[in-house]
């Protein structure tokens, strides 16, 4: 027996003009009571996941969401039922959120959502959240244009791009090296992190994580 289907749960990522994201508190007397979470419902029979969020978004905090999108689907067990959390970033919405349902709200900086306690269901959406949205993987480097190579670099860090990742195949670690250590210095300063392909010894010996095939 493969027991009952998952329910099917949609909540939302939604920011404030700050970047702030709204986190909702669980009132007394429902599963992991004072937990916080992102906030959404169950989807209703024939409902799509935009409508039910739309529905659940509304009758929750009085806003109306005008656009969404994919971000993550987490399945979860809990003891006593399974759902799945289909969660959705919120690209625009209107109204003042208030807890309709007199759960206690939260605008929160994404650097600090990790530190609010949340049903296990909930945590992978903050990984995801951290993520860059943007992820460079470079050519193979040519050191003899190595000005060339770099200033694309500073061209992809200016348009934001917050990963890069060094792919060299063709390199021996002492020539990829001075390229590497000049990467790390732009990407340090524009905020952004860089990994390098396989050489592990050099992601060592420069600080910096790998990326391995």
């Amino acid at each position: 027996m493969t027991g009952p289907a998952p329910v099917h749960v949609v909540a939302g990522v939604i920011l404030d003009p700050r970047g702030r994201i709204l986190l909702a508190r669980r009132t007394a007397g429902r599963d992991l009571a004072g937990l916080w979470e992102f906030p959404g419902g169950k989807v209703d029979a024939g409902e799509t996941p935009e409508q039910a969020l739309a529905r659940e978004l509304h009758e929750e905090l009085g806003i109306r969401i005008q656009a969404s999108t994919p971000l993550i689907a987490v399945p979860q067990a809990y003891r006593n039922k399974r759902i799945i959390l289909d969660v959705r970033r919120i690209g625009a919405w209107s109204g003042s959120a208030a807890g309709r349902e007199h759960q206690a709200l939260a605008w929160v900086p994404p650097a600090k959502l990790a530190s609010y306690p949340m049903p296990p269901a909930d945590r992978p959406v903050v990984a995801a959240l951290q993520q860059p949205d943007r992820y460079l993987i470079t050519p193979e480097p040519d050191p003899s244009q190595h000005e060339a190579f770099l200033g694309k670099l500073d061209r992809a860090l200016k348009a934001g791009v917050r990963r890069v990742q060094l792919r060299s195949h063709a390199l021996e670690p002492d020539t990829l090296r001075p390229i590497a250590e000049a990467m790390l210095k732009r990407c340090r300063a524009a905020g952004a992190e860089l990994l390098i392909n396989a050489h592990i010894e050099l992601a060592r010996a420069i600080g910096v994580g790998v990326h391995r095939n």
